[in-house]
């Protein structure tokens, strides 16, 4: 298990298993800093649609980020595939493959995330208008970019998914923040399948 990660959502799930939840079992820390995902994926699957704003444009800024390094943009890639696992442990498993900085950004968003949703109602969610913005966003990158396009159709090799993938985000960077969080949980939802179809 990758160590760093491990011990940022742990010590989230400690936070809320003492201030929240009315049990102490949510998360195990033994000597190693382990994190049984497992254990946190009941209370874990709407961690995207619990989270305010805030947190979770700050994990869109750690994947940004990360994917202005084109080793990390591969790694992010996987996450944003239709089929990808976007489980806790599905997060876990692309943070490995990040590098240190990335790594390390992307892990302390990802406990913001889990203590903000354990301590929030669901937030509101317009998927329309969110599949809007991400579309006009995905219009805003073909302009920008020649490749854009072709690099979301089916037959696209690995670099090119990458690259568009960058171009997306980079687009979607310039929105308001309450538009990139509602792209963000629609990205993690379904990945890149929606920015397909409408092209």
């Amino acid at each position: 298990m990758l160590k760093s990660l491990g011990i940022a959502i742990s010590m989230a799930a400690l936070v809320v298993s003492t201030t929240v939840m009315s049990t102490a079992a949510v998360a195990q820390v033994p000597s190693g800093w382990q994190l049984d995902t497992g254990a946190l994926a009941a209370s874990g699957s709407d961690l995207l649609l619990r989270a305010p704003d805030a947190q979770i444009d700050g994990l869109f800024q750690a994947v940004h980020s990360a994917a202005q390094d084109p080793n990390d943009a591969r790694a992010l890639c996987t996450l944003f595939a239709p089929d990808a696992d976007r489980s806790l442990q599905g997060l876990n498993d692309v943070a490995a493959r990040l590098g240190p900085t990335s790594r390390s950004r992307f892990a302390t968003a990802l406990a913001d995330v889990f203590v903000a949703s354990m301590q929030s109602s669901p937030q509101p969610l317009d998927r329309a208008a969110a599949q809007q913005s991400l579309k006009a966003a995905a219009v805003t990158a073909a302009l920008l970019h020649d490749g854009f396009v072709a690099g979301l159709q089916a037959e696209a090799g690995e670099d090119a998914r990458c690259q568009s993938l960058r171009w997306l985000l980079d687009a979607v960077q310039s929105r308001p923040q309450t538009e990139r969080a509602a792209m963000t949980r629609l990205l993690l939802d379904q990945g890149l399948a929606q920015v397909a179809s409408t092209h």
